[in-house]
């Protein structure tokens, strides 16, 4: 979904499949540009005087971190909001709170408990909308995890990557990265917690090669990358349920020895060792979550820049 004002059009960051694969590229290369000049102490001030609304439906610690930190290395500054703290906590529209936020702001970031509220701010406000995470997607750390491989490994394209687990919002993410950034994915989940099919097909619709594997030691054999994220996520009110038909597809060492031997673990954290991951494999060698985790900054940054059409 692409929305425009009268005269000029707004770049948001929604969803991948809204950004073409130029401007998608672009980013992760600004990315990689970026963290480089923060390693070497360098500055990025160009957004001096630009202000970041944060609204966060959800906790954090990664995202609210790097967006805050991320601004204030570009030379803005960022306010932090929760539900509680805002009218939206007490039944104000989305409609109307993009359009008052759209009065002080320059650019909206939320961390969302539907993804309708992320499109609404984006329908009704006149500011870019940048979407940290919704219970239907997670682009932002997609956009890390492609900075991540690519540091360690090179070009994802062509690449074959599982990912294991619940089909969630992350999963949504990563289908719709593999048309866009051209790789394979295969997906093995439980049959009661399948990714989105939506997106499947849209991916498929997209040149992406899809493929549904019920087994985990089939679906991860050979590949460049596994993924996974933690079993129960906030809100999810099933967590018997969800470690019953999970535990199946934990992610231990003899797992990974099925794909490849320079293959990387991947995850969006927080994790849960002993559950979806063994310690064995999120603390050993082939994992680089802390990586990912420190790449949301960079990224995110990149992401930034591009709203305000500085790339």
């Amino acid at each position: 979904m692409v929305f425009e004002e009268t005269h000029h059009p707004i770049r948001h960051f929604l969803d991948l499949r809204d950004i073409s694969k130029q401007d998608l590229r672009l980013m992760i290369d600004t990315a990689r540009s970026v963290k480089t000049a923060f390693k070497n102490g360098e500055t990025h001030e160009t957004l001096s005087g630009k202000i970041m609304g944060m609204i966060f439906e959800k906790r954090s610690t990664r995202t609210r971190i790097s967006f805050e930190v991320g601004m204030r290395d570009l030379g803005g500054y960022s306010i932090y909001m929760n539900e509680d703290q805002i009218q939206i906590g007490r039944g104000e529209s989305i409609s109307d709170t993009a359009k008052v936020l759209s009065r002080y702001m320059d650019v909206i970031m939320i961390r969302a408990n539907k993804h309708e509220s992320l499109l609404g701010l984006a329908e009704h406000g006149h500011i870019p909308v940048i979407n940290g995470l919704t219970d239907r997607s997670h682009p932002c750390q997609i956009m890390a995890d492609i900075l991540t491989y690519e540091e360690h490994r090179g070009s994802v394209s062509g690449r074959t990557f599982t990912w294991v687990g619940d089909g969630n919002n992350v999963a949504t993410s990563l289908i719709e990265a593999a048309a866009q950034f051209d790789f394979n994915l295969n997906l093995s989940c439980p049959k009661e917690l399948q990714p989105s099919s939506e997106a499947i097909a849209w991916a498929r619709e997209n040149g992406a090669t899809i493929e549904l594997i019920d087994n985990p030691k089939e679906a991860v054999k050979n590949v460049d990358a596994v993924f996974a994220d933690c079993w129960v996520s906030m809100g999810d009110k099933d967590a018997d349920f969800r470690h019953k038909v999970l535990a199946p597809f934990q992610v231990n060492a003899e797992l990974m020895a099925l794909a490849k031997p320079d293959a990387l673990f991947m995850h969006c954290l927080p994790a849960h060792r002993g559950e979806e991951v063994t310690a064995e494999v999120i603390d050993g060698p082939q994992s680089v979550v802390f990586d990912e985790a420190e790449n949301r900054l960079h990224a995110q940054k990149a992401i930034i820049l591009y709203c305000f059409k500085q790339i």
